[in-house]
């Protein structure tokens, strides 16, 4: 859910695209629309219509009203608009590409923003430009979808996942930052504003839990902003309890989903969460170690443990494979691929991490919840569990010598924190905040949280990103009764991150900076922020020897195609040690993973939240010897051969031995969803893994792989 500034809301006009140019009526040749005609005469235009009125009226009502009047002075109005009757190809242009700066409409001058409706297929395009051009007065020539795609081709604009419903955030990015935070409203304290609308005990629960189901995860707790922007009642009061209904049932420019016309939101619920955003924001409880120790549970004691494994099966070529929406991890065996046993753990794991001896996995769920799993036992087991916050994404074991498996570590998004926990127990042993000051205004940030963690190899540091401060930490796990941390400046929005292949260089996103920031774990400093374009989304990226570039890692993006090859070999090849030297194009934008691996020449590169599903059922592979060649796109959604859904083929993840790559094919909760194995020499169909357990599949984790840092 986002509030832009009233001035800034404009246009949201989202897809009919008023014209945001103003041009001579009498570009459109009498030819051109008999052709249009003639192409939409296979769906009526009574069917166009109707199809685009609801397109309409999800889109773009909000701002210009469901009649077309638009609000004087604050939104254009569509009905009878001379600004409809231009150049068609410009006015059909600013809804794919938006607009912003001074107009006259009618008359009367509007100077706001008009964001990007790219990220609509073309069916819904022409659906709703049609609706527009023949509703209110306006006699333009319908719109067909051909025309559509033509434009897109025309204008560059043929990537969905690179629309900007939310300005400045691609369709990409939406679709992965706008997730539900896992906390509840539980034991939430109401703060009320002077002089703003007054909730009910009752009224205000439901708000609460609205607002982190719904929006706190493009918005943050605090509701200062993050993707989304600011809800702080300074902005949401000036706009008035009607605006911010009308605003949270159709969507707004800025981004916000139309919750009321989607059937997600009643009229009663919108009502409550118009008053409750113009109220102080609640914040959530702190959660310290008194907290902390409540939530241990020891399952089993280490001196209860088995002193050897109780079983044959490969450990070291065990997948850790997520269970979203079961909250489950499964661990199934890779050379069998049998599932071994599923774990009940935190909600939506986020990752799985493995210990220096390579006995035990450990998980983070969205809810903050840790669990150690004894792959030993048989079948593997939970021996220790704990909460560290309400929310988080991060845990990591330390690795070097002498210290392995001694702390783990894990990060909090709140509260924004990190918490060192006994490597063998959980038990926790000191929690260290992350609030402070944003690296490059130098301002104070209440909720900076925490992201990816890595373990050095070089010293006993673990590498800690702090997301919205833009601050690497090294902390030196050596003492942590007097604990030294090395805080390098680097660029906000940090994110994922892995190693180059010499293990020494940590190479991190910072995504909403377009930079990617290296650091020295040997020396401890930062030795570079290399630029690349839009919302680099690594993972933990990918390392490969490039023909002309030497060793190189590589990251695609969520805001467009582009797979960035950055050099990381200064000794070698100093010329091109972290920088850009090579970006070829993938299948689209929406990729969150590239992965290879050191025994093969190919590199995947997934798609999984374009809005396109041929992209997003896909997967794409480049042969590395000869990237410039493109790319081959094989159907593994189609392959693992499943009922309706989404089907979004997920994160590529290497076998132990470095000839399967594992896919995971991510339906609904109530769907059915895969595990698509491939050859990695011949690229073929391997093996799909079925079960009705396997339910919301997404990352996979190889211990070998996973403990090695092979990427």
């Amino acid at each position: 859910m986002t509030y832009n500034n009233y001035r800034l809301l404009v246009p949201l006009l989202a897809l009919l695209v008023f014209g945001c140019t103003k041009v001579d009526a009498g570009d459109a040749s009498v030819a051109d629309t008999a052709v249009h005609d003639a192409e939409v005469a296979v769906a009526s235009t009574d069917e166009l219509m109707a199809k685009g009125q609801g397109v309409y009226n999800a889109n773009c009502a909000a701002c210009h009203q469901p009649n077309g009047q638009g609000l004087t002075g604050a939104f254009p109005p569509l009905a009878g608009s001379d600004y409809l009757k231009g150049d068609r190809k410009k006015v059909m242009g600013a809804a794919l590409f938006g607009l912003s700066g001074p107009i006259t409409v009618n008359g009367v001058e509007y100077n706001g923003v008009m964001p990007s409706l790219g990220h609509l297929p073309d069916q819904d395009l022409a659906a709703a430009l049609t609706y527009v051009f023949g509703s209110w007065g306006n006699d333009g020539a319908a719109v067909s979808v051909a025309e559509v795609t033509a434009l897109r081709a025309e204008l560059g604009q043929t990537d969905r996942a690179a629309g900007e419903r939310h300005q400045g955030a691609t369709e990409g990015e939406l679709t992965y930052q706008g997730a539900p935070s896992a906390m509840s409203g539980e034991d939430i304290r109401q703060v009320m504003a002077a002089g703003g609308p007054v909730l009910s005990e009752a009224e205000f629960g439901t708000a609460t839990q609205l607002y982190f189901e719904r929006c706190a995860g493009c918005h943050g707790v605090l509701r200062k902003g993050a993707t989304g922007k600011p809800l702080t009642p300074d902005i949401t009061k000036e706009k008035g309890t009607d605006y911010l209904k009308a605003l949270i049932t159709y969507g707004s420019p800025a981004g916000m989903p139309n919750w009321g016309t989607s059937g997600e939101m009643s009229a009663e619920q919108i009502d409550i969460m118009a008053r409750f955003l113009q109220q102080e924001p609640p914040a959530p409880p702190e959660y310290g170690m008194p907290q902390m120790k409540a939530s241990w549970n020891l399952i089993v004691a280490p001196k209860d443990r088995p002193t050897k494994p109780q079983h044959s099966r490969n450990i070291e070529n065990f997948f850790s494979v997520t269970l979203r929406d079961s909250g489950e991890v499964a661990i199934i065996d890779g050379d069998t691929k049998e599932i071994v046993t599923r774990l009940k753990t935190g909600y939506a794991v986020h990752i799985s991490r493995v210990s220096a001896s390579g006995r035990y996995v450990f998980t983070i769920g969205r809810d903050a919840k840790v669990d150690m799993i004894d792959l030993w036992m048989d079948p593997p087991a939970r021996v220790a569990e704990i909460k560290v916050g309400l929310e988080a994404r991060s845990v990591e074991t330390s690795k070097y010598k002498g210290y392995e498996d001694k702390y783990a570590v894990a990060g909090s998004y709140w509260p924004p924190q990190y918490t060192i926990m006994d490597g063998d127990t959980l038990e926790p042993l000191k929690i260290v905040s992350t609030r402070g000051m944003t690296v490059d205004t130098q301002e104070y940030h209440p909720e900076p949280r925490v992201a990816a963690i890595v373990a050095s190899h070089y010293h006993p540091d673990f590498i800690i990103n702090v997301k919205e401060t833009g601050h690497i930490l090294l902390v030196d796990y050596s003492n942590i009764d007097d604990l030294a941390v090395t805080d390098i400046g680097a660029a906000k929005f940090l994110h994922d991150g892995g190693w180059d292949r010499s293990k020494r260089y940590f190479l991190t996103a910072a995504n909403q900076s377009d930079k990617i920031a290296v650091v020295d774990s040997k020396e401890r400093k930062l030795v570079a922020l290399a630029d690349v374009t839009k919302t680099p989304h690594p993972g933990r990226g990918a390392n490969l020897d490039d023909p002309k570039y030497g060793p190189v890692w590589v990251t695609s993006a969520l805001g467009n195609a582009n797979v960035t090859f950055l050099g990381t070999d200064p000794e070698g090849h100093p010329d091109n040690a972290w920088k850009t030297v090579r970006v070829i194009d993938g299948m689209g934008g929406g990729s969150l993973f590239v992965k290879s691996h050191p025994k093969s020449s190919n590199l995947w590169v997934d798609a999984p939240l374009n809005p396109d599903t041929g992209f997003s059922q896909s997967i794409a592979v480049f042969d590395v010897n000869n990237v410039e060649a493109g790319f081959e796109v094989l159907p593994i959604a189609e392959w693992a051969d499943l009922g309706e859904g989404p089907k979004r083929v997920v994160q590529p993840e290497y076998n132990k031995a470095g000839d399967e790559v594992w896919f995971s094919v991510w339906s609904g909760k109530e769907q059915e969803s895969a595990i698509v194995v491939v050859d990695d020499k011949t690229r073929e169909l391997k093996a799909v893994i079925k079960d009705a357990g396997l339910i919301t599949p997404t990352g996979k984790f190889n211990v070998y792989n996973t403990l090695h840092d092979v990427y």
